[in-house]
């Protein structure tokens, strides 16, 4: 009888693999991610090595992501008109050659930090239209909308489970063979996702009128400032990407003057990361209801926090590893659970511009972030920075949890409509 549950539960937790178009996507996407993490520590650790800047690595950051402050709102838009699966494959190829790029700069020895400036925003460009094509294209994968909270959760655990793994993975490929590889490993793994894309079969989107440009991206915009509950969890989302995800961007600092390691120890604590990121994403999977994610949000903002801030202090390797575990636990809690709720209230012909802001949320608001806190951090130091960081996450909490009972209101009724809710 034990294993029967167990089995039904694994089954109710990875349901959403029922359908063909998403398991090949999920294939193809949990290796390219790897690849991805692999990059993203090599790049902190490149740039590191080569300046020894908090400044510059808050620089780095700012100029991969601020792109999506100026493009996802227009990148949304042109996803509610373009194929979502067309733009994938455009946006996948670019990201590709960009790693390649990277690769051939680092191991000829050639490469400088004006090289990655360039290239980490090229791809901050691609990213601006890949994300919110990638967050709309989950419901054309998924036929049976009542597995959709799990394929957002499922999304979540491949993101995680990369991020647990690829960060561990560079942390060793740096340690014996240099930054270079770590590119070039990304590159290649690339071509898994693509050939997914290439093999899928999608129905033709519904065809809509088209007004000018600007007129659809201010309609979206009236759509989400209107709506109380998708602006609430965008503001939280956001502020939590501009106050508390830049910590990120400190790892390689603690893990070097505070913790006196190396490569090895910034991987392990990003792999961490990774772990409690991937942690919160199964049990989000693992929910067979929605109800109580909005609660879920504001208590995890608040852990999150408090985490951020006890990590500032730690001066431990395996204490500072468990905080790590909270702080990607929580945060995956925050953001996981805002995409779910509001995969599931959208009107679909505005699915694309409101997951654009969602990602500008998410993406765009670290970018500043970033730089705000490696400058912070040049001045005073990494801990007092990581400190404000940590409080401004608990304030935010704070605020979300006044605003649920409202939220609770206008959804509800919406759920019950849809047939989420009885």
């Amino acid at each position: 009888m034990a294993d029967s549950s167990n089995s039904f539960r694994l089954g109710f937790a990875v349901r959403a693999l029922r359908h063909r178009n998403y398991r090949l996507f999920f294939g193809g996407q949990s290796l390219s991610l790897i690849g991805t993490w692999m990059t993203q520590v090599a790049s902190s650790w490149l740039v590191y090595r080569l300046t020894n800047s908090a400044l510059l690595l808050g620089l780095v950051s700012f100029s991969g992501q601020v792109p999506a402050l100026l493009l996802t709102p227009i990148a949304g838009v042109w996803v509610d008109r373009w194929d979502r699966r067309t733009v994938l494959k455009v946006t996948q190829v670019l990201a590709m050659l960009q790693s390649f790029a990277l690769a051939a700069l680092v191991l000829s020895g050639n490469v400088n930090i004006w090289h990655i400036l360039l290239l980490t925003m090229f791809q901050g460009v691609v990213n601006a239209f890949d994300i919110p094509a990638r967050q709309a294209f989950v419901v054309e994968m998924i036929e049976d909308r009542a597995d959709l909270p799990n394929a957002i959760a499922l999304n979540s655990s491949m993101m995680n489970g990369a991020r647990l793994v690829g960060p561990t993975i560079a942390g060793a490929v740096i340690a014996v063979v240099g930054e270079g590889y770590c590119f070039l490993i990304d590159g290649i793994s690339y071509i898994a996702v693509i050939a997914s894309l290439v093999l899928m079969k999608t129905k033709p989107g519904i065809a809509r009128i088209h007004e000018n440009l600007f007129s659809e991206l201010k309609a979206g915009w009236k759509y989400i400032i209107g709506y109380d509950p998708i602006r609430s969890i965008l503001a939280l989302i956001a502020f939590i990407s501009l106050v508390g995800l830049p910590f990120t961007v400190l790892l390689p600092v603690f893990a070097d003057v505070v913790l006196h390691g190396g490569p090895h120890t910034f991987g392990f604590l990003t792999g961490a990361t990774g772990l409690g990121a991937f942690i919160s994403a199964v049990v989000l999977a693992m929910r067979k209801s929605i109800v109580g994610l909005g609660k879920r949000m504001a208590i995890t903002a608040l852990t999150f926090g408090v985490a951020l801030i006890a990590f500032a202090f730690s001066e431990t390797f395996w204490l500072s590893m468990i905080l790590m575990l909270v702080v990607g636990f929580s945060m995956m809690q925050v953001i996981a659970s805002g995409n779910t709720i509001l995969h599931t209230i959208v009107d679909e012909d505005k699915r694309g511009r409101v997951m654009s802001f969602y990602t500008l949320a998410f993406i765009g608001a670290a970018p500043v972030g970033s730089l705000l806190a490696g400058a912070l951090a040049n001045q005073i130091g990494a801990t007092p920075t990581l400190v404000v960081c940590g409080l401004s996450c608990i304030i935010a909490s704070l605020w979300f949890f006044g605003r649920l009972e409202n939220i609770r209101k206008i959804v509800r009724p919406l759920y019950v409509e849809r047939g989420i809710l009885p």
